[in-house]
This record gives structure tokens, sequence and C-alpha cells, in this order.
């Protein structure tokens, strides 16, 4: 019998980086993926011996890629969490956008979760148990100035898995999105982290409020849960 593992993408850095420390720290075993390697490395070389660590460089938006992610990582464990935090933006206006721009916030963003999920469902289906967790933002719910195409992609992406959880219902497959407000992370350009970063929101206190929901006992589920600053969004 395999042992389990949490997948968490986007990981080099903010909220991802926090979540590999609380779960390894809470004896979890982990996989964690981002497109820069070096800095996963680093990760796995902070984190104790309680529980393995797997570093893949992967790129959530090839889709080639993520599914011999989830391979590579199934051939040793059983993926039973997945926490879908890889995401990117841009602060502009929807008229200065460039294609290029905005095909890679969809496809990381939006794209890049659904082939996440695509890759782990089949199993946690036949196991009939497991827990998505996808890192949102207030831009899904709430109009944020300059930042059209990142609001579409988290939108988008609650409304897929808001659907997907009613189809898994009988599964006992949790969905869980996070609709989170500001939070001190390197998303966000210098010039607004030197203005803001007092009153945002820290990844580490975030990271540890996800990884207490998803050992939640398993007869129920926090379908949506919205975070915000203190003192309101920025």
């Amino acid at each position: 019998m395999k042992d389990n593992i949490t997948w968490i993408t986007g990981a080099s850095t903010g909220i991802g980086k926090e979540l590999a420390y609380v779960f390894n720290e809470n004896k979890k075993n982990i996989a964690v993926t981002a497109r820069r390697e070096e800095l996963l490395k680093n990760i796995m070389k902070e984190c104790s011996s309680n529980a393995q660590v797997l570093p893949i460089k992967m790129d959530v938006a090839d889709s080639k890629s993520v599914f011999e992610t989830e391979k590579k990582i199934s051939q040793k464990f059983n993926i039973d969490c997945v926490i879908n935090n890889a995401g990117v933006t841009s602060f502009t206006k929807a008229e200065d956008d460039s294609i290029e721009q905005i095909d890679e916030i969809i496809n990381t963003n939006l794209l890049g979760s659904i082939y996440i999920i695509k890759s782990v469902l089949p199993n946690m289906i036949k196991n009939k148990k497991g827990t998505i967790v996808n890192i949102l933002s207030a831009a899904a719910v709430k109009i944020f100035l300059q930042s059209s195409a990142y609001a579409a992609s988290k939108s988008g992406l609650l409304t897929y898995t808001n659907v997907l959880r009613e189809e898994l219902r009988n599964y006992n497959i949790k969905v869980i999105n996070i609709i989170s407000g500001a939070t001190k992370t390197p998303i966000w350009p210098n010039r607004a982290l030197e203005k803001y970063s007092e009153r945002m929101m820290l990844p580490k206190d975030v990271a540890n409020l996800i990884y207490n929901l998803t050992v939640l006992d398993k007869n129920m589920v926090p379908e949506e849960i919205v975070l915000k600053p203190i003192k309101g969004d920025l």
C-alpha cells in the first residue's frame, strides 16, 4: 500500500513555499512543483526529515508536463491531496495587456489548475476520497482595476470547481476554494509591497489555515473560505 502525499504547485515562493514547510512540519509527505528547480531544491534542504519531500520542475501550463509529473509521483505515492497554488498576473489595463500576457495568465491560473485536477481525478474517484484545494483571489468575486485577465482566470476556476464539487459528491472528494485577499508574496510589484505590505496577510498564516482545513474530519468540508486582511481589501 502506497503512502499518501500532498502535491503543492507553485511551491517555490510565497504561500506555496509556506505550505511546503507546514505540511512537512506536520509529518506529511509532499511533492513540490514549480518552474524554478533551484528554489525547490532549497526547500528540500530546509525541510526536516519528518517526511519525504519530492521536488519536481514543472510548468502547470504544459499539460504534458503535468500528466508526466502526476505519473512520476504516483509511482511511489498516492496523491490524496492537491493544492493548486501556482499563479501569475499583470497589473495593467485590459487595453494594454498583450496577447502573450493574457495567454500566460489564463494558461497558468485557469487551464493549469484544470490540468492538475484532471491528472489526479481518476485515482481519487477510484479511491473514493481526496482533497482538492484551489488558491483563488478576491479578484474572483470583486472588481479590481488593472486585473481583468487575472480576475477572469480566477473567477473561471471558481466556477469550474464549484461545478466539479457537485459532480464529485458521491465520491467523498473535497473541493475547497480559498478566496484570498492581499497576501505578502512576490506576485506583487515592489511599489505595492513598499506601500501596503504592513496591511497584507502573511503567507505563513494563510498556509497554516489551509493545512488545518485539509485535516478536518472526512464527513465535513469547508467549501469556500474567504480570507481578508483585517483592514480589508487594498
